[in-house]
């Protein structure tokens, strides 16, 4: 979907910023207007920094703001959004399994390692027999919540079973007995933590960050930065190849851009570039 501004609000745009001595540096008399949804952490941050690269551009970003993972993409399937950026490819491919989404990734931007944190313990070793761990009820998030766990020598899955699909009845050894209470919306996890409900509880780093949690400093395990989670633009098929939506995507994957992630996160946030 491309989104045009009225011809004589665009002309009267135009002949603002002409009076002001400014070149929109589009070149054409129409400014482009780009509408994208996001998290409020770290993704509506991060396109705040991306707004005046596009505008030199002739494309006017609108960022939308979610607390969710559901309406962003009912929102970009119905047209309401050009693009999103929240979310990643195995959460993606997921929604359009289960919803008949026709999406496409046009681009990975960044990684948010997710990590689990504990009011009660200070590391994984510390969790006792039968620890309830809290997870959200994003079935997408599971095998790398697992796939963590069983890096830290906590469980092992079976055999054969591709760490971004597995789910909890493919843990083969749980020898501490576990539990998995896995019924929660992300967005109440920093909360369920504050409260001290569970004995540990896995979050999403935008949340924990939104939350006022500093990832690196906060959490009793973190995934590592080869995590294969990448946040990435979504697109409805098609939309991949208009020009402003490429230029988001590289503006996004600029070493601006790039810069700005590491000294703002400090690595709790981490850039790519392919």
């Amino acid at each position: 979907m491309k989104k045009w501004v009225a011809g004589v609000i665009a002309a009267t745009s135009i002949f603002g910023l002409a009076a002001c001595g400014n070149d929109s540096g589009s070149g054409s008399g129409d400014e482009k207007e780009l509408v994208v949804g996001a998290s409020n952490v770290p993704h509506a941050e991060i396109l705040e920094q991306v707004k005046p690269i596009l505008e030199e551009k002739g494309i006017d970003l609108q960022i939308e703001t979610y607390q969710d993972y559901i309406l962003p993409n009912k929102d970009l399937d119905n047209g309401d959004l050009d693009a999103n950026y929240f979310q990643t490819t195995p959460y993606m491919d997921l929604q359009m399994k289960e919803n008949d989404y026709d999406f496409v990734n046009a681009g990975g931007i960044h990684i948010e390692p997710i990590g689990v944190y504990s009011k009660k313990y200070k590391s994984l070793e510390d969790l006792p027999e039968g620890a309830t761990i809290l997870m959200s009820n994003s079935v997408s998030d599971h095998g790398r919540i697992l796939t963590l766990l069983e890096k830290k020598g906590l469980i092992t899955l079976k055999d054969g079973v591709e760490n971004t699909q597995a789910q909890l009845e493919d843990i083969k050894e749980n020898p501490r007995n576990l539990k998995f209470d896995y019924e929660y919306e992300a967005a109440l996890l920093p909360q369920m933590y504050e409260n001290e409900e569970g004995d540990a509880v896995v979050i999403n780093s935008n949340y924990a960050i939104d939350a006022g949690l500093k990832p690196l400093e906060d959490s009793i395990a973190i995934e590592d930065s080869n995590s294969p989670y990448v946040n990435v633009i979504a697109v409805n098929k098609g939309d991949e190849k208009k020009e402003e939506v490429k230029e988001l995507v590289k503006a996004l994957r600029s070493k601006e851009i790039q810069d700005f992630i590491k000294e703002e996160w400090d690595g709790a946030v981490v850039p790519v570039t392919e």
